[in-house]
């Protein structure tokens, strides 16, 4: 990430700055995509580059700030010895059914994403299923791979009804909300599908060679002797109906009340507060616990920091517009019947510089929506190739916090992270560019 913070450093140097106006709409700042005009360059020099981390760092502030609460309360959780006993317990009960885990678990997730745009609050299943995933002879790869891939490499990016990203984008197309679902249920099938198979055969082949897994913070010696008449606790128990009664007030916060990082993050901390009394822990071993547990997203949350300095300085560069200016000019001189797939790519590459969905509806739908009028494109394809264009990136960008924030909790760095996708994303990138020749060839609408 250093390497492309000096990049696009040089970069503001070499490109030229522009500037598109925008307006209000419906309350949200979009661009108006007649107004781009060059203006005087900003570029950025060496100390103002360094200084960027620290208002990087400040970008991310709500991000990084829940990483550390969400520690935090976790490490107080752990401390009861509660989650350890779940973990256990289900290992246990799924000794011989451990196959069913993957596909349940999967379209678990893929619904919380599909339907209601889950995204950062899924980050605090992570500490969960990672563990109970290494407890029934899989990896580290295989729970948060679950979790993330579940939640947004299937459910977000198809967004049946997901607010964030296709609601977005579909107001700002003035499309009718949520229209044009039945191509969505069928793009979620076949990513759901996808998921579940890439999963599947990686566990399986660490549950013949556990060497071949990558078990992130985690020690494959600690899960995996299970005695076969473990019961939990009392104390256990109760503690664990308080995670779950927290875990249906996250649900019905997110979704009625419009809860976000900050709610979900004192959800937790009151919730770890109150399993520690519960559990028998004293004052002192609390906050040890909360101190511990937060220790433990330090790389994580700094690292988070750093990919907002990207954004920071092609932003201050004056390059963001510019690349969004020549980004749609890319698209109008691409032949009529791939234009679909020419917004698709950009869209990909556009979400390294503004990874939020319904931030990159707002820059981008302004421009892409006309100009879909212009090459006989419809809108609802715009939309769709949008959509994809976000989702699929989030997997692979350092730029997004959502990934950043999951492999600090499951303590798998990047690279691996990266290696182990890789070919995934490509699979996904070519069931999109079938889904936008179908949606193209179809007229995908209404308009």
């Amino acid at each position: 990430m250093f390497i492309v913070l000096v990049i696009v450093t040089v970069l503001t140097y070499i490109l030229p700055a522009g500037k598109y106006e925008r307006i209000e709409k419906d309350g949200r700042s979009v661009v108006d995509p007649t107004s781009f005009e060059f203006v005087e360059s900003t570029p950025v020099g060496l100390l103002e580059m360094f200084s960027s981390i620290h208002a990087g760092m400040i970008e991310g502030a709500s991000i990084i700030l829940f990483v550390f609460l969400f520690g935090g309360a976790l490490g107080i959780m752990q401390a009861t010895g509660a989650l350890d006993s779940f973990i256990k317990f289900v290992a246990v009960r799924f000794g011989t059914k451990e196959k069913l885990l993957i596909p349940l678990m999967v379209l678990i997730f893929a619904s919380l994403g599909t339907l209601i745009g889950s995204a950062e609050d899924a980050l605090v299943y992570i500490a969960i299923i990672v563990p109970m995933t290494i407890a029934l002879g899989f990896d580290a790869l295989t729970g948060f791979a679950i979790v993330i891939l579940g939640t947004l490499a299937t459910g977000f990016i198809s967004g049946i009804t997901n607010p964030f990203n296709v609601g977005v984008a579909q107001s700002i197309a003035e499309l009718p909300m949520y229209s044009g679902m039945g191509l969505r249920i069928a793009l979620l099938a076949v990513f759901y599908i996808v998921t579940v198979l890439y999963i599947y055969f990686h566990a399986m082949k660490v549950k013949r060679n556990p060497e071949l897994g990558e078990y992130g913070k985690f020690r494959r010696e600690d899960h995996g002797q299970l005695d076969k008449n473990f019961r939990m606790s009392k104390r256990h128990s109760a503690a664990l109906i308080i995670l779950l009664v927290n875990f249906i007030l996250l649900v019905y916060g997110v979704i009625k009340l419009g809860w976000y990082i900050s709610e979900i993050g004192g959800l937790f901390l009151l919730s770890g507060i109150i399993m520690g009394l519960i559990g028998g822990l004293t004052p002192s071993k609390m906050a040890n616990g909360f101190i511990s547990g937060a220790g433990d997203m330090v790389s994580g949350a700094l690292i988070i920091g750093v990919a907002q300095t990207i954004l920071v300085i092609i932003t201050s560069g004056g390059l963001l517009d510019t690349i969004l200016y020549y980004a749609a000019g890319l698209v109008e001189q691409l032949p009529p019947a791939i234009n679909a797939i020419g917004m698709f790519i950009v869209q990909l590459f556009l979400n390294f510089i503004v990874p939020s969905g319904s931030g990159q509806a707002a820059l981008t739908m302004p421009i892409m929506a006309p100009l879909a009028d212009l090459m006989g494109v419809t809108r609802q394809t715009a939309v769709l190739a949008f959509q994809l264009g976000d989702g699929i990136s989030n997997m692979i960008f350092p730029t997004s916090g959502v990934l950043l924030a999951g492999l600090a909790v499951a303590g798998i760095s990047f690279t691996k992270w990266v290696k182990w996708v890789f070919p995934f994303l490509l699979i996904q990138v070519a069931v999109a560019i079938i889904f936008l020749i179908i949606a193209q060839s179809i007229q995908y609408g209404p308009f």
